[in-house]
């Protein structure tokens, strides 16, 4: 007999068999072609279809239980789908196997090129997906990640606080003064290479014996968190002229042109002193003014502020924090260190978030996207934002 390449069948018939007794195999695909000898015509012989290779090896899978016999018939066509179709239909009008009675049922007729596009419109995408991750940068990206890399191996640590600095720091006549290390990064993509990272409002003492005998120049975000680290930067060191960035920006975050604009924009110290001076009293008497609406507020839309203080108390020393939604039903409790993935996964639905720790910008610029009403932690490194802060001293 003739047989069929799978890889060439256009269609499969799938049918189960019952058979009422004990038979075997060949005894089924005879009277497949014994049976249907003469119904379709000599043109759908099924034995003239085999020979000719329009009809592949018939397999026949059989299973004997409890004195009865059950299976399944599969038969590759290359046919057309209407001739398989009326192949498949006379599969079904088999009625005895030998001297058992039988049944046969045509479970499906299945297409097997859509299955091959199926595989070929998947195995496509993973091929594509492999050459898109692997894709070779074009020279400006490469120049610009090989600059990249040099500026960022350039960075140093001073001192025993292992403060991020540029190579020229110890060598250069003026320094800069920044907040931090993505501060001193963006400073050394403009080849600025003379300046360090105070770390935040906690400035160490060692700083001022680097800034002796140096020009200094404070470099500071364009808000009122860059107006406080000027502040205490002049109880430790000798500020020569202040740089700020423009409202409302940080210098991690500005552009090279912005940084030298800024830079050339610097005033003396002296001369922000009087600014200062006068405007701290207000400031000091708005922010005092603030802290006590927020917790008035806050106050007011906690039902049981108790149960509050003792959920924060729970937390200390774990380094976690608890979500909480607007009837202050608790979401989940998650690291801090995980905080922030955390918020950006739930998205909305979280009014107010607990910390064991200290509430800095990102967290707040992500809740504030967030739209979180509260954040509630030991202390803050922000004083103005669009959502609420409350420290541990609020809530005594």
């Amino acid at each position: 007999m003739g047989k069929i390449s799978p890889v060439s069948a256009k269609y499969i018939i799938s049918a189960t068999i019952l058979i009422e007794g004990i038979v075997d195999r060949p005894d089924v695909i005879g009277a497949i072609f014994g049976q249907t000898e003469g119904l379709l015509g000599s043109d759908l012989e099924l034995r003239e279809l085999q020979r000719s290779g329009r009809i592949g090896r018939i397999e026949v899978n059989l299973e004997v239980k409890q004195g009865k016999t059950t299976g399944e018939i599969i038969i590759p066509s290359s046919l057309d789908k209407t001739e398989t179709a009326i192949i498949a239909a006379a599969i079904e009008t088999i009625q005895k196997i030998g001297p058992c009675d039988s049944k046969v049922k045509v479970e499906k007729m299945e297409d097997v090129r859509i299955s091959k596009r199926s595989f070929v419109l998947e195995r496509a995408k993973e091929l594509l997906k492999d050459l898109t991750s692997n894709v070779l940068p074009d020279s400006h990206d490469m120049t610009n990640e090989v600059s990249e890399s040099v500026k960022v191996k350039g960075i140093i640590e001073y001192g025993s606080d292992r403060l991020p600095a540029g190579p020229d720091i110890l060598e250069s006549k003026e320094i800069i003064l920044v907040e931090g290390r993505a501060d001193v990064i963006a400073l050394l993509r403009c080849d600025i290479k003379n300046a360090i990272g105070v770390g935040g409002t906690n400035i160490p003492e060692s700083l001022n014996e680097l800034c002796k005998d140096k020009t200094v120049i404070a470099f500071v975000d364009g808000d009122r968190g860059g107006d406080l680290i000027i502040k205490r930067l002049a109880n430790i060191v000798k500020i020569d002229f202040v740089a700020k960035a423009p409202d409302g920006k940080e210098v991690e975050e500005l552009m090279s042109k912005e940084i030298l604009k800024s830079l050339r924009a610097k005033v003396e110290y002296k001369q922000l002193k009087i600014d200062f001076s006068k405007k701290d009293e207000k400031v000091e008497e708005r922010k005092t003014e603030r802290v006590v609406q927020e917790r008035r507020i806050f106050t007011k839309k906690v039902p049981n502020i108790d149960k509050i203080k003792i959920m924060l108390n729970e937390l200390v020393g774990t380094k976690g924090a608890d979500l909480l939604d607007k009837d202050f039903n608790l979401l989940g409790k998650v690291p801090v260190s995980e905080l922030i993935t955390a918020i950006k996964g739930l998205k909305t639905g979280i009014y107010i978030v607990l910390l064991d720790g200290i509430i800095n910008r990102e967290l707040v610029y992500i809740a504030e996207r967030a739209k979180i009403k509260y954040l509630v932690g030991k202390e803050s490194e922000v004083n103005r934002a669009r959502v609420a802060i409350i420290t541990s001293k609020d809530l005594e």
